[in-house]
């Protein structure tokens, strides 16, 4: 057992349900679903609901929702709540744009919504209560208002100048009266008030429950939504690469989209099952970080420990190398995924994690199979730089402006919505010998330390400048992140949901719905042959991650993060100090945290922290230093800065208990 650990709150205990998000009012919503007998799924589709009102620089009712949940007595499942890429994006059409990547901002990168699509379908298989019964509470946010968070007034302050200039549809929505909200102003919505009235209107028009979801659907993919948004991405809007670009998506796109249901990838850890979403989803990262761990002599490690860091970081670098040669959608893409997880391949890449930290990316070889990586990411790192900044310059296949490999002390640019981590808003000390400044952490949706190689794009943009103050140019460059919910009921269902994409920040409002486009297609590879290479109706490779635990078979633990990249890096040490050392939820996730920057980034510019390893100071000087000396360049964060942890679950005994993170101060977690 763990020693007894101080934590910022208790790990909640109750019998009737439990609810855990990354925002106290979803939270709240979900548990008073519970408490009027609703279940799980009727909980879990009002909290998000919510989660798209009160979290919109996060997520939205034009986002992406990602779920792996388990009826009583069932068998875990996954609903697949990504959109799909316009049957027209194709590589041919983004060179004759004269593109090479997708861009980060506005039309086209965007993909079908699934997140509504995704809240029916939950709710008609396995909930109970009816669209105006779930859609209530966020509704009567959007109408009446909402306390604004300080990041989100951030956030719209960073983008006011690219919304008033030439995005006026946003300007319209979040800036009332042409000024940037307060933070705690409250804050309404009355266009996606009336939007989510029409789609309960449609619902309301049928008697049966589930001929009134399926109403509500199609109002939404097959009606008036999918006809607005088509005229909307018709129009030309500036986006990323610095140009005006009219969108790819339309309303066939909508109409043709289902969301799906399919068997989750799992793995067994420390007696238990982890359930996670397929490969096009980031989610076998962690199964293949627990494979890695699971035949370490982890009994000799301390949580926290120069041991345990060194040993999480080097197989995350592993996971994450096969993520970028191997993973995409299925569909489309022939993913090795059972050879990734076998227990030789794992044992074969568990002999390379050494006393060391390891330079290079260094994907395997599954089945025999040679992994291939996107050119722009081995020619970039054939260019010469190692981060160090000792070669003096910056090279790559195209020159530092186009597609460089970049070092030095500048941050690349990230455009709206390109880049999910978060961390708390404290100064981080770059103290490893990396190139930076070491201030990126002093923004609210987070900053790299200033040490990334910035690799391609081809379209204009300097992927060596950029700013980590939060300041913005004319085309809106900030982050975006994502939101988490886990929900328990008294009967033994559990659902773990990740909500993201439709971020205000980065696709203009369309006008008279009040949300956001998903950007999400910006993940696409434009290089052909590649898993997760752009073409028609495909399945973007996201970063979304929710985690199912089980126990012989019953759901246990339902888990997950906002933060991109860093998702399933943040859910190990969780996962070590619960499963392992035993801690209880709410100090496993209090514990200190820390993750690797050594991979290629999911958004635009893609980058690389080569040996980069953020770590809160919480885990000591000496266990810093001692990960320095093993070659890690390390930032040492902010004590309370990486993740934003919540989790639910049952006891075997039948109690509920719940946990959420005070790093952020707005995640909370309810049970009764």
């Amino acid at each position: 057992m763990a020693a007894p650990v101080t934590t910022t709150r208790p790990e909640l205990l109750g019998t009737l349900g439990a609810v855990a998000s990354s925002h106290w009012l979803a939270s709240a919503s979900g548990m008073s679903v519970l408490e009027r007998g609703g279940n799980a799924f009727d909980a879990a589709v009002c909290a998000g609901l919510v989660l798209h009102v009160v979290e919109p620089h996060l997520n939205g009712l034009g986002g992406d929702v990602p779920v792996v949940a388990c009826r009583a007595g069932g068998e875990p499942f996954v609903v697949c709540g990504q959109g799909t890429s316009p049957a027209a994006a194709t590589p041919a059409a983004f060179a004759a744009l004269g593109l090479d990547v997708v861009p980060g901002t506005g039309h086209l990168p965007a993909v079908v919504p699934g997140a509504f699509g995704t809240w029916m379908d939950l709710l008609a298989r396995y909930g109970t209560w009816t669209v105006a019964d779930v859609v209530a509470p966020a509704l009567g946010y959007a109408r009446h208002g909402h306390p604004l968070l300080p990041a989100a007034a951030a956030t719209i302050g960073r983008v006011a100048g690219l919304f008033r200039d030439h995005w006026p549809t946003s300007a319209a929505v979040w800036l009332p009266h042409g000024q940037v909200p307060a933070a705690g102003a409250l804050l309404r919505n009355p266009d996606l008030a009336a939007t989510l009235e029409r789609l309960v209107a449609a619902a309301d028009a049928y008697a049966d429950r589930e001929r009134g979801i399926e109403a509500a659907r199609a109002a939404f993919y097959e009606g008036s939504v999918a006809e607005a948004v088509e005229r909307h991405v018709a129009e030309p809007v500036l986006d990323s690469s610095g140009r005006a670009h009219r969108g790819l998506l339309t309303a066939e796109d909508l109409a043709g989209w289902r969301v799906r249901e399919e068997a989750p990838a799992t793995t067994t850890f420390a007696g238990r099952t982890v359930a996670k979403t397929g490969p096009w989803g980031q989610g076998p990262v962690l199964l293949q970080q627990l494979r890695l761990l699971e035949g370490m002599d982890l009994a000799d490690t301390r949580p926290g420990s120069a041991e345990l860091v060194h040993a999480v970081v080097e197989s995350a670098k592993l996971a994450l190398a096969d993520r970028d040669a191997w993973y995409g959608d299925p569909d489309h893409a022939d993913v090795p995924l059972g050879a990734l997880l076998s227990p030789a391949y794992t044992d074969g890449r568990r002999a390379l994690v050494g006393a060391q930290a390891a330079d290079g990316l260094r994907p395997g070889s599954p089945d025999g199979r040679d992994p291939r990586l996107p050119a722009l990411v081995t020619e970039a790192l054939a260019g010469g730089t190692d981060g160090t900044g000792d070669d003096g310059g910056s090279r790559g296949p195209r020159g530092a402006a186009a597609s460089g490999l970049v070092a030095g002390s500048g941050e690349p640019t990230f455009a709206a919505g390109t880049g999910e981590p978060t961390f708390a808003a404290a100064p981080a000390e770059d103290t490893g010998g990396a190139t930076g400044d070491g201030t990126g952490g002093g923004t609210e949706e987070g900053g790299e330390d200033g040490t990334g190689h910035g690799i391609g794009h081809g379209n204009g943009q300097d992927a060596g400048a950029g700013a980590v103050d939060g300041t913005v140019e004319a085309s809106g460059r900030t982050r975006g992140d994502t939101c988490h919910l886990d929900v328990v009921d008294r009967w033994g269902n559990v659902v773990a949901v990740t909500p993201s994409g439709g971020w205000l920040q980065s696709s203009p409002t369309v006008p008279g719905l009040g949300f956001s486009l998903p950007t999400r297609g910006q993940m696409f590879w434009l290089e052909p042959g590649l898993p997760s290479s752009l073409g028609p109706r495909r399945r973007p490779r996201t970063t979304l991650s929710p985690t199912l635990v089980l126990r012989d078979g019953v759901p246990e633990l339902a888990c997950g993060t906002p933060g991109g990249d860093q998702q399933d890096q943040w859910q190990v040490p969780f996962l070590l100090n619960h499963l392992v050392y035993g801690m209880d939820l709410q100090a496993a996730i209090d514990a200190p945290s820390w993750h690797t920057t050594h991979l290629v980034s999911s958004f635009e510019p893609r980058v690389v922290h080569r040996l980069g390893l953020h770590a809160e100071e919480r885990l000591g000087a000496g266990v810093l230093d001692e990960l320095r000396r093993r070659g890690h360049r390390v930032t040492a964060t902010g004590p309370w800065s990486l993740g934003r942890l919540s989790a639910a679950g049952t006891r075997p005994d039948g109690v509920v208990r719940a946990a959420a993170t005070s790093r952020g101060m707005q995640a909370y977690a309810v049970a009764r």
